[in-house]
């Protein structure tokens, strides 16, 4: 027939022009449909700077996964794309692009330098956008958007003049983390703190108008020259004498004060504390304190500047060697002791970050935080998705600090702020009237503009958009929990403080990907793995699949190639069960599937195992919904593999071969019908996972139409739902896996006919389905009964509702069989013990749902009657 598949898998021939087909007939696009609830996402934007990693293709995952099932349940889906600039990276790749061929960002200016990171931003952003074809993501692109896009870049410039006339913007010069190879400033948390070797340098600053030293201890020596005081501390019995005394500074002879201050610690070091303003944090507050002057040390770029003497031009670690040196020389060296200690890294360039007095643009989030921590009480808080994450969140708004803003770069967003020569300053959302006016030089922080993402997106500052009145707040932000203080934070005090909103109402958390040895993956280990060649070899849906079923929600995973296999071994016995199916099902209409199922459902045809595998489908589509609803994908996928796999391919299908290669021609035209409605189900249910051959399969189905990408997404039918049927074939299954299982203990192969005894209260019904246990268990003679006489020398097994006897005369040593019968009979202790626990357990009986606590007490009396049913054949073989 014309839609048969390949006999093999193959990922590049399935996915190859697919996501054109999808783009092409708009199924992205929302429905438009008025009556259907909206769900909403907007893409955590990855930036310009390269390819795709695996946490970006995890977040994509996962979103697609979110708003592919929402899409067939016929929700009002907008799924929106775009990226963002990365400032300080973006900026860094450019001018190292165009350090290759000599040429310095300072020789083309400003207006040329941008012309080229454009240029760049076009390259990488087609680059990415093929990326997300290969991962199948399902986005609008008729609404894609660009954090330096005219309209949101008005957005920036609404909420920066507001934030300034209300006093929560402002400039200043503080102490703030400094990129010296990026030359910007950083906010805090772009600063990554690392475990280095360093050592403490142990130097004396004589007193002035003494032969008295006193001794400090200090990590960085090539800032002592900006010190503008030593403090001690008051209670300091060591030091009162020297209160008010100066000391001076060894090698520039400078005189600066001894001062008394509680950041001295006496029980710490020497005790006397050497201050530095202008180059830590600690002393920073302490010269706010003494109104004490502040010396900054150093070049945008890190060397010293002319406040350094004879030091001036080195860079600071080669004056760091020279200081020493020359303090060793004048013997005011006293020790070097090595230390491990942290050290602050750029994020960005990954250089050790200068704390640096500087002039820059500050965000006040004394109320920003306040009003994020308080909205987390209401109806609108924001849910966290696992909700350990809003603690997380909220112990970082407790102790925020202002954030700094600005940022020394030419690609971003420029602060909207003009000067002139009379030292005026305007703050506006456009330029000033006038001549004489020019623009501050810096940009404002990439997150700045990322942080107005879910409502910039959607056409705000127009309120009356009609894409921010329907999709926001939006639904759903997946993202890792490494940006929460970056992203998600400022997207929360941002929205609420524009919009009088939450900008979403769940976050999803995933974990970071780690190597098989659970090592971060990075350049400098060279362990890092690129998902398009992951894709190359086995294909987008496998990978989804693990990056899915990888963990749960807020934990870290471990790529493993070996999974990835499996996912691949997975797809392929999917294709190979469809393959069996299509293959079987040719002229099978989709009026003729509906029939048959009806008839089924009426139970004036069909069999048993087609009952089974309705209702087993009933409950697996009730399930996955369930978890998927509640973000545990991989909990999700471990139920449909359990359902593909082992209920619906290595069971159903072959339980249908006793009908198929019958005589039965309506019997196996209602077994066609099932299996295509189980397949199409499967297809559907696995679509937002692996989207790329579900459709390939779904549309070679005859009794499809359309793409899956649109088909409704499954529902329990409750008229399929037989619950006699269900325990049946379940009897069933256990019977023939028992009977394989003692077959294997004994050696002897399924080829070989041995007689079969089945005693059981079901009776009726096993010997309604004896053709099957004659077809996989292959009985010389088959008894069964409500009651009949036990052989004396025979191996048993007690499986629900029966008793199993194979008189294996010859092949069967009692001994053994009683110590076999022995441990089972602790496996059933085992498991009466832990059901009567939790029974026993109150708190458990009185909270849990009342069909849970039923199922309990199912299992305990399953479990009793195995144990006493054990129990008596090990005494009738004992007394034998």
């Amino acid at each position: 027939m014309t839609n048969e598949l390949t006999p093999k898998f193959n990922p590049t021939e399935v996915e190859a022009g697919r996501y054109e087909k999808w783009l092409e007939a708009d199924v992205f696009k929302p429905s438009g449909n008025p009556d259907a609830e909206p769900y909403s996402i907007v893409i955590p934007p990855p930036n310009v700077t390269g390819k795709l990693h695996l946490g970006h293709a995890w977040d994509t995952t996962l979103q697609d996964i979110i708003i592919r099932q929402k899409r067939m349940q016929g929700f009002d889906t907008l799924w929106l794309p775009g990226m963002d600039h990365a400032g300080i990276a973006t900026q860094a790749k450019v001018a190292a692009r165009l350090a290759e061929d000599g040429i310095l960002p300072q020789d083309l200016g400003r207006e040329k330098f941008l012309d080229k990171v454009w240029e760049w931003k076009d390259e990488y952003a087609t680059t990415i956008k093929e990326q997300w074809g290969k991962m199948g993501i399902s986005v609008d692109y008729s609404r894609e958007r660009f954090t330096l896009d005219e309209g949101l870049s008005q957005a920036v410039r609404k909420v920066f003049v507001q934030l300034y006339n209300k006093g929560w913007i402002y400039r200043g010069e503080k102490l703030i983390n400094w990129d010296p190879k990026a030359m910007t400033a950083l906010s805090d948390i772009e600063v990554i703190h690392k475990e280095i070797d360093g050592a403490f340098y142990h130097i004396t600053y004589q007193i002035e108008g003494s032969d008295e030293f006193v001794e400090i201890a200090t990590t960085r020596p090539e800032t002592f020259l900006g010190d503008t005081a030593v403090i001690v501390n008051e209670k300091d019995e060591r030091y009162k004498h020297l209160v008010g005394k100066n000391v001076i500074l060894p090698i520039i002879n400078r005189v600066i004060p001894i001062l008394t201050d509680d950041h001295a610690d006496m029980e710490k070091g020497t005790g006397v504390v050497k201050i530095t303003p202008a180059h830590d944090p600690n002393d920073f507050e302490v010269a706010m304190r003494h109104d004490l002057p502040m010396i900054n040390m150093m070049n945008n770029d890190g060397t010293i500047n002319e406040n350094g003497g004879k030091y001036e031009g080195l860079d600071r670690f080669e004056a760091r060697k020279q200081i020493v040196a020359d303090l060793k020389e004048l013997g005011q060296l006293v020790d070097i002791k090595p230390v491990r200690h942290e050290v602050g890294h750029s994020e960005r360039t990954g250089v050790v970050v200068e704390p640096r007095l500087s002039t820059q643009w500050f965000v006040k989030m004394d109320e920003l935080a306040k009003n994020a921590i308080a909205n987390q009480t209401t109806e609108d808080a924001v849910e966290f998705y696992p909700p350990r994450f809003n603690d997380t969140f909220m112990q970082w708004m407790e102790n925020v600090h202002d954030w700094v803003i600005s940022r020394q770069l030419w690609w971003g967003h420029q602060i909207p702020a003009w000067y002139n020569e009379a030292g005026e300053m305007y703050v506006g959302e456009e330029a000033p009237e006038g001549e004489g006016w020019t623009q501050d030089a810096d940009v404002l922080d990439t997150w700045f503009s990322s942080a107005l993402w879910p409502f910039s997106t959607m056409g705000w500052p127009d309120e009356n958009s009609a894409d921010f009145k329907r999709y926001f707040p939006t639904s759903t932000l997946v993202t890792g929990y490494d940006i929460i203080f970056f992203w998600v934070s400022r997207m929360i005090f941002q929205s609420l403080e524009f919009t009088g909103k939450s900008p979403f109402h769940n976050v999803l958390i995933h974990g970071l990907i780690r190597d098989e040895e659970g090592r971060k993956m990075s350049k400098s280990l060279g362990n890092g793995i690129d998902p398009m060649d992951v894709i190359e070899k086995y294909g987008a849906d496998a990978l989804r699949w693990f990056l899915s079923n990888g963990s749960a929600p807020g934990q870290d995973v471990r790529f493993s190639y070996d999974k990835m296999d499996a996912a691949w071994n997975f797809i392929n016995k999917i294709w190979n069960v469809s393959r069996y199916i299509l293959m079987n099902a040719e002229g099978v209409s989709a009026d003729a599937v509906s029939s048959a199922l009806t008839k089924v459902a009426n139970k004036t045809a069909g069999n048993v195992t087609d009952r089974w595998i309705l209702t087993r489908l009933n409950d697996t589509a009730r399930r996955v919904t369930e978890q998927m609803d509640k973000f545990e994908f991989g909990v999700a996928g471990h139920i449909l593999y359990n359902f593909i796999w082992d209920e619906f391919a290595n069971w159903y299908l072959e339980l249908t071969k006793e009908v198929m290669f019958g005589e039965d021609e309506a019997e196996k035209d209602i077994t066609r019908a099932v299996l295509l409605h189980v397949l199409d189900q499967v297809l559907r249910l696995l679509h937002p996972i692996m989207p790329f051959f579900t459709e390939e399969i779904f549309e070679k189905l005859p009794n499809t139409s359309g793409s899956i990408v649109v088909a409704e997404y499954p529902k329990v039918r409750p008229e399929f739902n037989d619950d006699k049927a269900s325990k049946g074939v379940a009897m069933l299954i256990e019977l023939i896996t028992a009977v394989r299982n003692i077959r294997a203990e004994v050696n002897t192969p399924l080829s070989k006919a041995v007689p079969m005894l089945i005693k059981s209260e079901h009776a009726d019904f096993l010997n309604a389905v004896s053709p099957y246990i004659s077809r996989f268990t292959n009985p010389s003679e088959l008894t069964i009964a409500k009651d009949l006489a036990v052989p004396e020398q025979a191996m048993s097994a007690v499986i629900t509702g029966a008793e199993l006897y194979l008189p294996l005369a010859g092949l069967i040593n009692i001994e053994e069989e009683i110590a076999r019968l022995e441990k089972e009979l602790v496996k059933w202790q085992k498991e009466l013990d832990l059901v009567n626990k939790k029974l026993g357990n109150e708190r458990f009986v009185a909270n849990a749902k009342a069909e849970v606590v039923q199922k309990e007490k199912d299992k305990l009396a399953d479990y009793q009657e195995k144990f006493d049913t054990v129990k008596a054949r090990i005494a009738e073989l004992k007394e034998n």
